[in-house]
């Protein structure tokens, strides 16, 4: 007997060999089943089917509907109970036939909250993201921060630091930068993370946690940690605050002004005008250089920077990897108050305001070069009348 080819042998089992054809589905189809694809991403993100109420979102509220008119149109039923693998068509639910769902398909796609946008016909007209609409209804969902004297200084010094130098504002990149104690601008406001909950799994099991959130108008939000990531994204004014111990002066990355090895010094005139001599203990030149003081200020007698007289060193402190700009900047903030204000004749018979001089005891510069490489200076001003360093905000 000869043998049968394989198409001869299919035939013989009554399998026709001619691949069926898929049906191709019609526009309106095609948005059914993608608004209940949308529908299942929801109940597998929160464990549930959507809900009517006031107290739910806008998109849970619409997806509810939705998922009421495809349960209730037998058409859209058909459509998509191969995809149900939820079983939320399980259940008995009145019926529109077919037949006598005599409207036209945008109606029934309104209806069914599936409304063509240009092109794109699983975006909703007119209507956010639900994650963007999430993050904007949790970032302006505030209270009132009922112990909020507690974070006011934090703020003061931080706006003083920012002022100074010592802190900047950078673009926010990634979800690492939030933790507790980290300082954001979102919404035009200053944001400070007080408190971080344990870290979970989401419905797509991703990390999350929830926050503390204070702002420096005196509001606070719960809100979780993606959240404030969305919001600081999605704003275009979003930034972090940089900490103070880190970067503007001391850092592994050069910058323009950045010097390999710096010395701040401590000079003292030898000056004979008569405000000098009355204070000379606490009149002091206070400034950073990048080379040897001692050729700085080989020529002071002929410098009215240095009040046309020698000076004497008094006390240098050597520093790696400062920026020099941003240095005599902090220094010269922090004893504002205390900056003598003379004129001084130079050579030629013209007056001359000299700068970086203060009346300042050797022992607060001290404490000021400390509390600079532990990076908390900007928490502290110098006060004159008691001579002394006062942290912002104390007694």
């Amino acid at each position: 007997m000869a043998e049968l080819s394989d198409l001869e042998l299919l035939d013989a089992l009554g399998v026709d060999p001619k691949p069926e054809k898929k049906k191709a589905r019609s526009a309106k189809e095609e948005r059914i089943i993608a608004g209940f694809e949308e529908i299942q991403k929801f109940v597998g993100d929160h464990g549930d089917a959507p809900m009517h109420g006031e107290g739910k979102d806008i998109f849970e509220r619409l997806y509810a509907t939705r998922l009421d008119q495809i349960r209730r149109h037998v058409e859209c039923r058909d459509l998509v109970k191969e995809l149900d693998h939820q079983g939320l068509l399980d259940g008995d639910f009145e019926a529109i036939e077919a037949a006598t769902l005599d409207i036209e398909d945008d109606e029934l796609l309104s209806q069914l909250g599936v409304e063509p946008k240009g092109d794109d016909v699983t975006v909703l007209k007119h209507v956010r993201p639900r994650a963007e609409v999430r993050a904007a209804e949790e970032i302006g969902n505030r209270t009132k921060c009922e112990d909020f004297e507690k974070f006011k200084s934090i703020f003061q010094a931080v706006q003083q630091e920012l002022t100074n130098g010592i802190r900047e504002t950078k673009t926010f990149e990634k979800k690492s930068e939030i933790e507790v104690g980290k300082f954001f601008i979102v919404g035009g406001q200053k944001a400070y993370v007080a408190e971080m909950g344990e870290i979970f799994l989401d419905g797509r099991g991703m990390r999350d946690s929830r926050l503390r959130v204070i702002y420096d108008n005196g509001t606070e939000s719960n809100l979780l940690l993606r959240s404030l990531q969305r919001a600081l994204h999605k704003d275009e004014h979003g930034r972090r605050i940089t900490e103070s111990s880190a970067g503007p002066l001391f850092t592994s990355i050069e910058e323009e002004d950045d010097l390999p090895s710096g010395t701040i010094y401590v000079l003292r005139s030898k000056s004979d005008h008569p405000l000098i001599k009355e204070h000379r203990d606490v009149v002091h030149k206070i400034g950073v250089t990048g080379g040897s003081v001692e050729k700085r200020i080989a020529k002071a007698k002929l410098d009215p920077t240095f009040l046309m007289a020698d000076v004497e060193i008094v006390a240098t402190y050597k520093l790696s990897n400062i920026n020099r700009i941003k240095m005599e900047k902090i220094l010269h903030k922090v004893f504002a108050s205390a900056k003598l204000n003379i004129d001084i004749i130079d050579r030629f018979g013209n007056p001359v305001s000299p700068q970086e001089w203060f009346l300042v005891p050797v022992f607060i510069v001290d404490e000021v070069v400390t509390k600079i490489r532990e990076g908390t200076i900007g928490s502290y001003s110098y006060d004159i009348e008691s001579a002394s360093l006062k942290q912002r905000g104390g007694n």
